[in-house]
């Protein structure tokens, strides 16, 4: 089960990160898109992201100590959450608008974590977690009807963002078997991809970053690195190690429709009948979810 032994007060920081970090990563898929319809490429808005973090994080190894994990354990943080997640999303990004992205990432996470928790963790559905699945089901397609259609050549940047949902899955469910501490992962994360990654961007990846405004530059920086990589990635490891997995992807399924209301005043992505429809019944389906009581 999600929480057999967290006490009163762990769920309560638990339940708290993970409705801070929906804001977060609702953010995340609209400054994604953003990126996209600016004069970046996306390896120019993963860089921001992994310089951005090695910087933020630099400061709290003097605290917290530098992230020291076992080679294999490393090796698959920095191959889902670190590197597999967002260069997927943002490539994503390039081809199809926020909603999608919320649809396929946060919005498939409930479903792709239960599947992997039932395998790895052997975490139990209780009929409650069933329907409630079954109910954001049924608002995601609604979202996607809404959506997935006024987009010609959107399905690359789907098929994309289904990776990096997995990926993150995949760490997801790792980290709360492994037991990882939230500060550690997050560090592994933010310490780990930027030395790989950025020496092979500034020599051979395409970059455009000349022609963006500094201060485009500076608030994508600021945005990935900070807050979607350091901010979003405590936040959502501590939700995981205090009330599982299950529980809290159940509660960030309501990413999708917050980024999909969202991004129809910012973005000019609009958002029809269907797509409305679509955020009540995930709204519905994530309450049912974490007030399911543990057996």
């Amino acid at each position: 089960m999600d929480t057999p032994r967290t006490t009163p007060r762990e769920q309560r920081i638990g339940y708290f990160c993970a409705v801070a970090v929906m804001f977060v990563w609702a953010g995340f898929l609209l400054t994604g898109r953003l990126s996209a319809k600016q004069d970046f490429t996306p390896w120019d808005v993963a860089a921001l992201r992994y310089s951005g973090a090695f910087l933020a994080a630099l400061p709290l190894t003097s605290a917290f100590g530098w992230p020291r994990l076992p080679p294999v354990r490393a090796l698959v943080i920095l191959a889902t959450a670190a590197l597999g997640f967002p260069l997927l999303a943002y490539h994503g990004f390039a081809f199809a608008p926020a909603a999608h992205g919320g649809v396929l990432m946060p919005g498939m996470l409930p479903f792709l974590t239960a599947a992997l928790g039932a395998w790895l963790l052997a975490e139990a559905w209780t009929r409650r977690r069933a329907l409630s699945l079954l109910v954001v089901a049924g608002g995601i397609g609604l979202l996607a009807a809404d959506t997935f259609g006024d987009h010609p050549g959107a399905w690359r940047g789907d098929i994309l963002f289904l990776l990096g949902g997995s990926c993150w899955a995949l760490y997801t469910v790792l980290v709360r078997r492994w037991g990882v501490a939230a500060m550690r992962a997050t560090l592994a994360i933010a310490l780990y991809a930027a030395p790989i990654y950025l020496p092979v961007w500034w020599l051979v990846l395409p970059s455009n970053m000349a022609a963006v405004p500094n201060g485009t530059i500076a608030f994508q920086f600021l945005y990935q690195g900070l807050m979607a990589t350091i901010v979003a990635g405590l936040l959502f490891t501590r939700a995981v190690i205090a009330i599982g997995p299950q529980r809290t992807t159940a509660i960030t399924s309501l990413v999708p429709a917050m980024a999909a209301l969202a991004a129809w005043p910012l973005l000019g992505e609009a958002l029809g009948a269907l797509g409305l429809a679509g955020v009540a019944l995930v709204t519905a389906g994530m309450l049912l979810s974490v007030f399911d009581r543990p057996r």
